[in-house]
C-alpha cells in the first residue's frame, strides 16, 4: 500500500505545482540547476556608435559590459503525520486527499515570497513589489479613483512600466478587480469593458490577459493589481517535487524542540514534501533603461480608506 500511496502522488504533484502557482505559470523557466546556486550573465552595458566626422575622421569605440544575476535555491517542505488506524479505515483515498492540499500550499507559498515577499528566504533577492516600488512604478488610488486612468491612462499602472521599456503581457490581480472593472463606464452610462452574456468572461487589459489566483497568495493589504512582463522573471528547480512516507522516528516542533509525534510509538506514518527553487529578476540594460534602475513590473495600490465623520 505504500508504493502504490507514493506513485500515486508523485506522478501528478510535479505537474501540478506549476498550475497552482500564477507566477510559476507565468514566468519563464530556466533549465534544472546542477547546484545551490547557479549564475546568469546579464546584460549591464551597452554599446554605442558614432558619427564619422568628414572623410578622414577618427571612429570611435565603446564597450559592452555584463553582470551577474544569481538564482539561490531555497527550499519548501512539509511533513503531514496521519495515523495508520485513519489510513485502513477510511472509506476514501486519504492521500489523495492530502495531494491537493499539499499541491495548492506550494502555489501560495511560491507566489507569496516572490510577489510580496511574504516570509521570503534570506536567500532570495528582493520580491517583486519591492522592486517595483523602488523604481517608482507603483500607483496610488486616491479616495475617488478613476480605475480606468489608474490602469490604462498616460500615467497608469501600464504606462509605468512601458516607460521602463517594456510591454505588459500579463496582469496578476486580486477577484475584487472583477467587479471594479464591470463597474467602469463611458459618459454614456455603458460599461467600457465589453460582457458576452451567452460565454465565458475572458478577462484582458489591452491586450494583457488577466489572472485572479485562488490559491489565497494575493495579499489584497499591498496591491489590487501587478502587471508586468513576466517574461522577464526567471525561475528554476534544484530538486523536483519529492515524496517520502515515513514510517518510523519522531517529529518535533521546530520552535520547542519537543517531541510532537513518535511514529512508531504511535502507529503513525507521515507524507513528507520537499521541492528546491530558486528565481530572479535579471532586469538587463535596455535602450530605454540603459541604467538598470527600472523594473519590467508596476502595481496598483489598495483603494485608500473613505474618511467617516
Amino acid at each position: 500500500a505504500e508504493a502504490l500511496i507514493q506513485e500515486q502522488i508523485l506522478g501528478t504533484i510535479q505537474q501540478k505545482a506549476p498550475e497552482q502557482s500564477i507566477f510559476m505559470r507565468l514566468a519563464r523557466k530556466l533549465p534544472n540547476m546542477t547546484s545551490k546556486q547557479t549564475r546568469v550573465p546579464v546584460l549591464d552595458m551597452l554599446p554605442m556608435a558614432y558619427w564619422v566626422n568628414g572623410d578622414t575622421g577618427f571612429k570611435q569605440t565603446s564597450q559592452q559590459a555584463w553582470d551577474n544575476v544569481y538564482l539561490i535555491a531555497e527550499e519548501l517542505a512539509v511533513i503531514v503525520p496521519i495515523p495508520e488506524a485513519v489510513v485502513d479505515d477510511a472509506s476514501f483515498d486519504i492521500m489523495g486527499e492530502v495531494e491537493p492540499r499539499i499541491v495548492e500550499a506550494i502555489g501560495n507559498r511560491v507566489d507569496q515570497a516572490i510577489i510580496f515577499g511574504i516570509n521570503q528566504p534570506s536567500g532570495w533577492a528582493a520580491d517583486i513589489i519591492t522592486r517595483a516600488r523602488q523604481a517608482g512604478n507603483n500607483i496610488a488610488p486616491g479616495s475617488t479613483p478613476d480605475y480606468y486612468d489608474l490602469i490604462l491612462g498616460e500615467n497608469g499602472v501600464f504606462a509605468k512600466v512601458e516607460d521602463d521599456g517594456y510591454a505588459v503581457n500579463g496582469v496578476v490581480a486580486a477577484t475584487g478587480m472583477k467587479a471594479k472593472l464591470r463597474g467602469i463606464k463611458g459618459s454614456d452610462g455603458h460599461p467600457i469593458f465589453k460582457n458576452d452574456m451567452q460565454g465565458t468572461t475572458q478577462y484582458a487589459l489591452d491586450g494583457a490577459p488577466m489572472y485572479f489566483p485562488q490559491n489565497g497568495a494575493f495579499d489584497t493589504a499591498v496591491a489590487q493589481m501587478v502587471a508586468g512582463d513576466y517574461s522577464q522573471a526567471v525561475w528554476s528547480i534544484r530538486q523536483d517535487i519529492t515524496v517520502k512516507i515515513l514510517t518510523e522516528g519522531v517529529i518535533q516542533d521546530p520552535t520547542t524542540k519537543e517531541i510532537v509525534y513518535n511514529l512508531a510509538q504511535q502507529d503513525m506514518v507521515a507524507l513528507r514534501v520537499v521541492f528546491r527553487m530558486g528565481w530572479a529578476l535579471p532586469n538587463p540594460a535596455t535602450r530605454m533603461d540603459e541604467d538598470r534602475t527600472g523594473c519590467p513590473f508596476a502595481y496598483l495600490e489598495p483603494a485608500s480608506a473613505v474618511a467617516t465623520k
